[in-house]
Formats: C-alpha cells, sequence, structure tokens
C-alpha cells in the first residue's frame, strides 16, 4: 500500500491536471491536508479513521492563532472540504480509507456582508476626482470597474489591456476554477477606464499597474501589476477620505454592492449568480438581506387586507 504523503502528491497532481485547479487552490488544499496529517500521522489510508476525524474536527474548533483568536467555521469547513475530496479521490483509487460521505461539514455562521449604500458608493466614487495624476485615474477606474462588474479583487488584478474591450463594454474574465464568463462596463465606467489608459505611457501588458517613477521608471524592469493587497489597500484609503465609517469597505465589499444593487432592483437570483460567476445559487443567497426586506415589504403591502 501507497504511503500516504505519496497519495497526497499524487492527488495534488490530480487537482493540477485532471481538474485545472489554480496555483491557489492547490497550495491552499496542500496545507489543510498537512494540517490533518500532521495531526492524525497515518502512515497509509487505511490509518484515518472515523475517529481520528472527529478528533482532528475538535483540534480545529479549539485552535487558536498566535493572537489567541480561534479558527473561523468557515475556515474549519475548508480544511474538512479539502479532507473529504481527498477521501473521494481514494476512493475513485479504490484505496480502501473512510468513505467520503461519512464525513459532514459543519454548520458555520452566516457570512457577513458589507455592503455600501447609494449615497456612500456616490462619496467612494468621487472621493479620488479631488486628486490629480495618472495615480487618481486609475484608482477612479478600479473603484468604477470593481463596482461596475462585480469582480473579485484577483479577476480585476489579472486583466491585461488587450484583453479588454473598453469600446465594446464587455470583459471576458476567467474565474474561479478557470470558467469564463462575461461582465459589462457601463458608459461612466468606459470613460474612467479611456481617461486612465490615455494616460499610460508604459508598455506593460496589466490593466492596471504601479505608477512608475523616477529616472528610466518606464524601462521594462520589472512586472508593474497590481496585488490583491495593494488594491485592498487603494480601496481603504478612499473610503476613509469618503468618510465612510463603521464599515470594513474592500475590493470585495463592492461586488457585495454590486449584487445588492442588481437584486435591489429587480433582477433575479439565478442572473445575479452568472454574473458572479457562483457555481451554486446557494453561494449567491447570502444576499438574502436584499430579498428578505423585499419579502417583509410584499408582507405588509398585501397580508391581512380588509
Amino acid at each position: 500500500m501507497e504511503n500516504i504523503k505519496s497519495l497526497k502528491i499524487q492527488y495534488l497532481e490530480h487537482l493540477e491536471i485532471e481538474k485545472n485547479r489554480s496555483p491557489k487552490t492547490l497550495e491552499n488544499y496542500g496545507r489543510y491536508l498537512d494540517r490533518f496529517l500532521g495531526f492524525a500521522k497515518p502512515a497509509d489510508a487505511g490509518d484515518i479513521t472515523e475517529d481520528s476525524i472527529r478528533q482532528y474536527r475538535l483540534y480545529l474548533n479549539r485552535f487558536k492563532d498566535g493572537h489567541g483568536a480561534p479558527l473561523k467555521k468557515i475556515t474549519q469547513n475548508y480544511h474538512i472540504i479539502a479532507l473529504r475530496n481527498f477521501l473521494k479521490y481514494l476512493a475513485k483509487r479504490g484505496v480502501r480509507s473512510v468513505p467520503a460521505e461519512k464525513v459532514e461539514l459543519g454548520k458555520q455562521e452566516d457570512r457577513e456582508v458589507v455592503f455600501l449604500e447609494a449615497n456612500e458608493l456616490g462619496r467612494l466614487m468621487k472621493a479620488a476626482e479631488g486628486e490629480s495624476g495618472l495615480d487618481a485615474l486609475r484608482d477612479k477606474a478600479i473603484i468604477s470597474t470593481l463596482f461596475c462588474t462585480g469582480m473579485r479583487v484577483s479577476e480585476l488584478c489579472s486583466l491585461d489591456r488587450e484583453k479588454v474591450d473598453v469600446g465594446g463594454g464587455e470583459i471576458s474574465i476567467r474565474g474561479k476554477g478557470s470558467k469564463i464568463r462575461l461582465v459589462f462596463l457601463s458608459d461612466q465606467t468606459k470613460k474612467d477606464l479611456s481617461e486612465y489608459l490615455k494616460k499610460r505611457a508604459d508598455a506593460d501588458e496589466a490593466m492596471f499597474i504601479r505608477i512608475p517613477r523616477g529616472k528610466n521608471a518606464l524601462a521594462k524592469t520589472a512586472d508593474l501589476r497590481l496585488t490583491p493587497r495593494s488594491i485592498q489597500r487603494i480601496i481603504k484609503k478612499y473610503a476613509i477620505k469618503a468618510g465612510i465609517v463603521g464599515k470594513n469597505v474592500s475590493p470585495h465589499s463592492l461586488r457585495h454592492s454590486y449584487a445588492t444593487d442588481l437584486l435591489r432592483n429587480g433582477a433575479d437570483i439565478r442572473s445575479v449568480q452568472a454574473l458572479l460567476g457562483h457555481s451554486s445559487v446557494t453561494t449567491t443567497q447570502i444576499y438574502t438581506h436584499v430579498t428578505d426586506k423585499q419579502l417583509k415589504e410584499v408582507h405588509q403591502r398585501f397580508h391581512n387586507k380588509k
């Protein structure tokens, strides 16, 4: 029987080749499985038992990081999902171990959905207008594009100039699981992107870049593409400038705001699912703060009227 570490490596290779999973997914799954293997210490797949999995779940639930904070329920579930999928792979290979269906996910707390109201969005959009230079044009285009398309920050970072049809108002995005979806640009976002691109004097292929500084700044010496962390800092900067307090505003807040805006204006949840690139409508249902309010209004208008 093959040892468990060899099977883990083969499983990650299977995810990479057959399932075409992203490097980030491979990294996360590898880390989650290593945590289980380090805890349970099975020599082979037959050493994995229902009791060792139960003990592992207790360990995850009681785990504290360096600051004394516990693992969120959703993070615990990510660990269990990785383990369960590994067990499914073993079964497919004919390797005997615990059946994956015996491993259930724990009930997790509802995800917090931070979104901006219309007046807050307006202030955020205007916050970059008071500044001059390519930085301000770029930042305004970033904010506008995030809200207009509902892109994930990783998707925004990976955009290349040549693949964005600003005039046509459409962008083809490769999202999670390498799934392709189409997103659409408003007239304002097309204007913001065009003004930003006209001022670009570099040859970098990325849509959103660090602005080169100093002598020979435009020389192609390094990748100028912005990282998700850089964009998070940009959004935070303008949220503070716009006076938006009491909310942890991030690029994902603009994705939430995009979905909320669609639903408030009458879009059906299946369409919103497609526009967000969710593989399951269950994920899209985190936006029930919108639909619940609409249902309450329906109840008040039509129930028990005499």
